[in-house]
């Protein structure tokens, strides 16, 4: 978890090839890296997008060029992502009203991508068109990304945020305290099913019961028209440590980690969920707003973008 977030973790994937080039420039050591890379995060497609990228371009090119090569396609993957994110957030901004409370889960910021955000992207993006913002921020439970992390990207840029625990969402959906939910995305399927951090699918069913819009926001490269729908993704189950324990700052400064689960007891964690297609309003790109039916509006989306997607039908 050095590094989270899906476009995050695309970007590092391409990064650590082109790294792995100055060690070795061989095709057998890029290739070595890469099966490498392929295993760390199986939920999070932009991983496996940016590797098929970057090897489409390594067993092309010689190998006394591959390392400066490889260099200059992650460095474009990177910029891409920032540009995408500003993107995501003016076609997000349109949704939202002069004045929206939103509730978002997770980190989809500036942390989890190359600056600037999906979810918080369309955040950034109303509040310096002038909106009034207010945000509530799911802690995240088990690792905490809302809190830690979300929750301090906005107010550092001075947005209003408050941290609410997981099992407080509904309470708020009944007090019709939210205009929309928006989250980001690991992977969405071709039928416009969305895995995100485990929990989005509840606040989905949430926010259905209540009328509330619930919207995804990801970049093309969160799309995978290879998946056929949410059946198909593989779930991360991640550290059984995260479940069984809660870890912070005490008020000495120092970091600390606490038991709070009996020994001994069964414990799970699955990393993400899936949310089904028919639960989200609309899915915010980077080349535009989705609206169902997903297996169509998607499927004219990947046709009419062959340089992200090759000529997948």
């Amino acid at each position: 978890m050095a590094v989270r977030g899906a476009p995050a973790i695309g970007v590092c994937a391409a990064f650590g090839l082109a790294l792995a080039a100055g060690v070795s420039a061989s095709q057998q050591s890029i290739h070595a890296a890469a099966a490498m890379l392929r295993e760390t995060r199986p939920t999070a497609v932009n991983l496996q997008w940016a590797i098929e990228r970057m090897m489409k371009l390594a067993t092309t090119t010689p190998e006394s060029e591959l390392h400066a090569v490889l260099i200059r396609e992650a460095q474009k993957i990177f910029d891409e992502d920032l540009e995408a994110n500003r993107r995501i957030g003016a076609f997000g901004n349109a949704l939202l009203s002069a004045s929206s409370t939103v509730l978002t889960h997770c980190n989809a910021g500036a942390l989890a991508t190359t600056g600037y955000g999906t979810a918080l992207g369309v955040i950034r993006a109303a509040n310096e068109a002038g909106k009034k913002i207010s945000v509530f921020a799911d802690e995240t439970r088990p690792f905490l990304q809302g809190s830690r992390l979300t929750a301090w990207e906005l107010s550092q840029d001075g947005i209003d945020v408050t941290v609410i625990t997981d099992n407080m969402a509904a309470h708020f959906f009944q007090l019709s305290t939210f205009d929309a939910v928006i989250v980001g995305a690991d992977r969405i399927a071709a039928n416009g099913d969305t895995a995100n951090k485990i929990g989005t699918y509840g606040l989905a069913v949430l926010a259905h019961a209540h009328d509330v819009p619930f919207y995804v926001a990801a970049p093309l490269s969160t799309i995978d028209p290879r998946c056929p729908s949410g059946n198909e993704i593989p779930i991360e189950e991640r550290s059984l440590r995260e479940v069984a324990e809660m870890s912070g700052v005490d008020g000495e400064g120092v970091y600390r980690t606490v038991r709070t689960a009996p020994e001994g007891v069964g414990l799970r964690h699955p990393a993400f969920d899936v949310t089904p297609a028919r639960l989200i309003t609309a899915i915010i790109t980077d080349r535009g707003v989705m609206r169902p039916p997903y297996p169509q509006s998607l499927k004219e989306l990947i046709s009419s973008q062959p340089e992200y997607f090759g000529n997948t039908p």
